[in-house]
Order: C-alpha cells, then structure tokens, then sequence
C-alpha cells in the first residue's frame, strides 16, 4: 500500500497543483497518523504516549487546500469511515434526539447512546466545514464529543476558524468554552495557511455571476435559463420538510430558479436545502443583496446554502446587486463568508 504522502504527490503532479510547505507538513502528519492506527499496538503505544489524540481539526483560509486534502485523505483510509458536512451531521443529531424523546431519556444519555451508536458503525468521522453558528447546537457540542472521544472514534475536522474563535459572541458562550477544551485536548490542531485562494484562478472568465441587477442583465439571465431549459418539461412542484413548504415555481426536471427571498428570508434552513440540492443540477438565484448587520439571519441562511449546493456540486448562476469582490458582510459572518464568496467563485465559473 503507497504511502498517503506518496498519493498526494502523485496527485498534485496528475492535476498540476502546487503543493505549499504547510500542506507537504499536514501529508506528513496524516501519513505518519494512519501508519499508527493500521497497526493495532502501534496505535496503543501511540495512545499511551499521545493520551486522547483522537484525530486532527485543521483550519485556515478559504482555498488552501484543506478540504481537498482531507477528501484524498478520507478516500485512502481503507476501514469503515464516514464523512459529513457539519450542517448535515448536526441534522442526524438532532433527529437522533427527537425520535427518542419519548422514551423519557435526558439529552445526556441520548448523546452518550448516539454516540455509542457512531462506534459500532465507524471507526473513523470526517466532519468537513465545522462552525457553530447557533445556541441549540452550542449547548449539545460538548457532551456529544465527550461521549465520541470515550469511545475511541477517530475524527477528522475541517474549519475556516481556529478553535479558539468557535462560536464567538455567541448566546451563552461561556457554556460552550468546555467543547473547545475537549477539541483541544483530544485532537491535533493544526493551522493550514496560504495567500492564495485556487478557485479564483478563473476569475476573469466568470459568465454566471451578473451584476448589477438591471434590465440588461436580466436579458442575458432569461436568455440563458431559456437555453437550459428548452428541453425540459416544466413542472409544479413542493417540497414539504417537518411542515415547512418550500414551493418551485419555477422548476424544469432538475433545472430551478428563485429569487433570494424563496431561499433566505422565509423560516427554512439546511434540511431544506438539502432536500433541494437531491433534485437539482442547476440553481438560478436572482437579486442576491449586499449583506450588513440587518440581514444577519438572511446571511446566516445564504451561507448554508451556499455550502449544501458545494456539497452537492450543484451549477449556480446568480444576480447580484453588487460585483463579487465588493460583498459586505454582517460582522459575526466577516470570516464564515469568505469562504462563500470563494465556493461562488468556483460554482458559477464555465469550467465547474
């Protein structure tokens, strides 16, 4: 079996990237890791003298590299594993905890079993975009990743912010520092920088990105949503999710388009953008604003989504009141939508 660092440079020489310092040091580490956990008493003498090392949490930057390694990395590792988006984990969590609240349980007991559920299925999870971005998720983290942690599963974590930084000015932070402790104390933290954010590499051929919102744009968009769409059978449309209805109106057999406000600024969220992203190829979100404290919860929805259609490698076109690089942000959102901003770059370039 090649070495994970091996992989990764014939991977980088087969798709002709570059390879900086810091993501040559994380290789290093993932591969001297996964020789000490493919051998059983190699990973206990490695436990006994690394107590409660369970894993890694890597963050840094939009665009260095951190989720392209850890997927090459999650692809290597040949044992039962299973990856989430951080949104779609919290979901099964969450439903996890509904569906036996009526077997009078405390939440604590209930996490200690889900996670005692996780053990038997997977040896390993790859939680990837992790942020804390609400108090209901807040309040669960630390009990959760106790129960995980006493039950040897590995994990692997990426994250745009350092772990210090999670949840930051959140409702009642100070209930959530002791998760940041368990993180810190049972996984290797480590900080994957760079400049240079690789999917911007095309920014000069972006065709499906339109601003400003105008009667000339609105033309090219018709023209182009027309194109896709000429072949396709129109069709009416509803998703329902937990009594929430999310109507498409504007549905062509995996081909949709809304306005922002159908998306953003109705009571939905991840598991109806998820539902969503199962039934589309291609998304048309028209009059997109410029974001700002007042619209905080509009953003807050936008930033999922954006991350959900990521994940499902959904095309994108949107229209836009303001050019790409000139975005605001509301402050608490400044440094969860660079990342964004980057995943739009790639979802409405040609190339993608």
């Amino acid at each position: 079996m090649k070495s994970f660092t091996n992989v990764f440079k014939n991977h980088c020489l087969n798709h002709n990237l570059e390879k900086s310092s810091y993501q040559q040091e994380l290789v290093i580490k993932l591969s001297k890791f996964t020789k000490q956990i493919n051998n059983h008493s190699s990973w206990l003498k490695w436990l006994l003298k690394n107590p409660q090392k369970f894993g890694f949490y890597m963050y840094g930057d939009v665009g260095v590299g951190k989720t392209m390694i850890v997927n090459l990395y999650f692809e290597y590792l040949k044992f039962n594993k299973k990856k989430y988006h951080f949104n779609e984990f919290m979901i099964e969590v969450h439903k996890f905890l509904h569906s036996n609240q009526e077997k009078n349980q405390t939440n604590q007991n209930l996490l200690k079993k889900y996670a005692e559920e996780l053990k038997k299925q997977y040896k390993l999870i790859y939680l990837d975009e992790f942020q804390v971005t609400n108090i209901v998720d807040a309040m669960i983290l630390s009990k959760l990743f106790e129960n995980v942690f006493k039950n040897e599963i590995m994990v692997l974590i990426t994250s745009n912010i350092e772990p210090d930084k999670l949840y930051e000015d959140g409702l009642q932070r100070e209930q959530f520092l002791p998760f940041i402790s368990i993180l810190k104390q049972n996984l290797n933290i480590f900080e994957l920088s760079g400049n240079f954010d690789f999917r911007k590499k095309d920014i000069s051929q972006i065709n499906r990105f339109f601003s400003p919102n105008n009667l000339t744009n609105n033309f090219k968009i018709n023209q182009l949503f027309h194109k896709i769409t000429k072949t396709r059978k129109k069709i009416d449309k509803s998703l329902i999710i937990k009594g929430r209805k999310l109507e498409l109106r504007n549905f062509y057999d995996g081909v949709a388009r809304f306005d922002f406000n159908e998306l953003c600024n109705k009571n939905i969220g991840a598991e109806d953008y998820i539902e969503l992203a199962k039934i589309c190829k291609f998304i048309v979100i028209d009059n997109v604003p410029n974001f700002s404290n007042e619209i905080l919860n509009q953003q807050q929805r936008f930033i999922t989504l954006i991350d959900i259609l990521y994940e499902h490698k959904i095309k994108l076109l949107i229209s836009c009141s303001v050019k790409i690089e000139n975005f605001n942000s509301a402050t608490n959102l400044n440094n969860v939508f660079k990342r964004t901003i980057s995943r739009i770059y790639e979802l409405t370039s040609p190339t993608y």
